[in-house]
């Protein structure tokens, strides 16, 4: 049990989108670029974003994608179901039918209840999630980021300027 690649794209493009929709509509081509993530991969994920209502989009020069609702009212567990991520952890599917015994009759296994409840802790933990924590852990992240580049920058003129100042010693 994993989340694939389409669960974790969507995610980070949903993250990306609600970061910048506040100049406009956002391009696809654009997130793809800024992502790494293929146009046409996209253009799958956000044509399922749009059927569950988590964007709309806007057509004609100037457009691309914005949020339908608000990031606080977006869950991740939202953005994964819309993309059909699959987030089972048993053998079954959830079928019960595990073990197929040698008469063809099916049963749940022995570890079918330990997979089912990681299942809907996961969905739990991802509906507690909203896409608006995500964007502000981004934008922390992202002045963490920029206070430490400005810190080392600092430093590395204040060493050239003292470099520059300090006299040479004659030995």
């Amino acid at each position: 049990m994993r989340l694939t690649t389409k669960g974790r794209f969507a995610v980070t493009a949903m993250i990306d989108l609600a970061l910048r929709q506040h100049s406009g509509p956002v391009t696809l081509a654009a997130i793809s670029q800024r992502q790494n993530i293929s146009l046409s991969y996209l253009e799958q994920l956000f044509g399922k974003l749009r059927r569950h209502e988590l964007v709309d989009s806007v057509r004609g020069p100037g457009g691309g994608y914005s949020l339908a609702r608000l990031a606080r009212d977006v869950t991740v567990a939202d953005i994964v179901f819309a993309v059909d991520e699959p987030l089972d952890a048993t053998s079954c599917g959830g079928k019960e039918d595990c073990n197929v015994g040698r008469t063809g009759h099916s049963s749940r296994c022995m570890t079918h209840e330990l997979w089912t409840t990681l299942n809907h802790k996961m969905v739990e933990y991802l509906d507690s999630v909203s896409l608006q924590d995500l964007v502000d852990k981004q934008r922390m992240r992202a002045l963490h980021d920029a206070a430490a580049e400005r810190n080392e920058n600092t430093v590395k003129v204040s060493k050239v300027a003292s470099a520059k100042v300090a006299p040479s010693m004659p030995v």
